[in-house]
């Protein structure tokens, strides 16, 4: 956002600082759109027959999955872009970070998700790789944790740099608390893929199939982030209230 300029109001609380698409902005989104290229049902080769081409389809769970995630830190980046508008050195190495993180894992991710779907349908879907037993399986919970963790810890750090350039930006009372309560969402989806690695290096030494699962349901703890963004939100208001 220039100088003297009003940002433009929106519907989620914020004021638009990032009314035009800063070149930093555009890599991003171009970043993403090659990172689902990659993604494609088939990679190696098209598809010469029928059965092929069913054996194609059956991976689309697992693109799915993965286009979603992709789609959904995009999502989240676009958003903060849209929000503060900041294209200062912080924000270029969150960002190009987080890029990097994106295509490191998108092969991995994609792997994850097939071998996930392919172990809820009893091998019905392709396992795009073998999987020997519970370590196995704790291994690739580890590289979705590595990856759902390190490219959360980058949102964090995007808003936590919005935060602490409140003032020059110009966040009213509402936006600062909404800041707040991002960053703290963001903290939360941290340690949740921290305690899902945690319980993948875990598991590596057990057989049981009822905690091999255990990576897995920690995800279901992502449900109380909202709870946290609110409580910090309103802390944050209350504080800015007092003062």
């Amino acid at each position: 956002m220039q100088t003297g300029e009003t940002p433009i109001p929106g519907k989620d609380g914020f004021r638009r600082r990032g009314v035009e698409v800063t070149r930093l902005e555009a890599f991003v989104d171009a970043a993403f759109a090659f990172a689902v290229t990659l993604l494609v049902i088939s990679v190696d080769s098209i598809p010469d027959s029928l059965d092929a081409l069913a054996l194609a389809l059956k991976g689309v769970p697992a693109f799915a999955a993965s286009f979603v995630m992709i789609a959904m830190f995009w999502n989240a980046h676009a958003n903060w872009s849209r929000r503060f508008g900041l294209d200062d050195g912080a924000s270029k190495v969150l960002s190009l970070a987080l890029v990097f993180l994106v295509l490191v894992y998108v092969y991995p991710l994609r792997i994850q998700f097939g071998v996930l779907f392919g172990w809820i349908s009893g091998g019905r879907l392709p396992f795009p790789v073998r999987i020997d037993g519970v370590a196995d399986l704790g291994f690739m919970f580890l590289v979705y944790g590595v990856a759902f963790a390190t490219m959360s810890l980058c949102l964090f750090g995007l808003y936590v740099h919005a935060w602490r350039c409140r003032g020059a930006i110009g966040l009213d009372g509402a936006e600062a608390a909404a800041t707040a309560g991002e960053a703290a969402a963001y903290a939360c989806f941290v340690i949740v893929g921290l305690l899902s690695i945690a319980l993948s290096v875990w598991i590596r030494d057990t057989q049981s199939p009822a905690v091999a699962s255990l990576p897995g349901m920690a995800y279901f703890l992502l449900g109380f982030t909202g709870m946290v963004a609110a409580h910090v939100q309103r802390r944050v208001q209350a504080r800015s209230a007092t003062a």
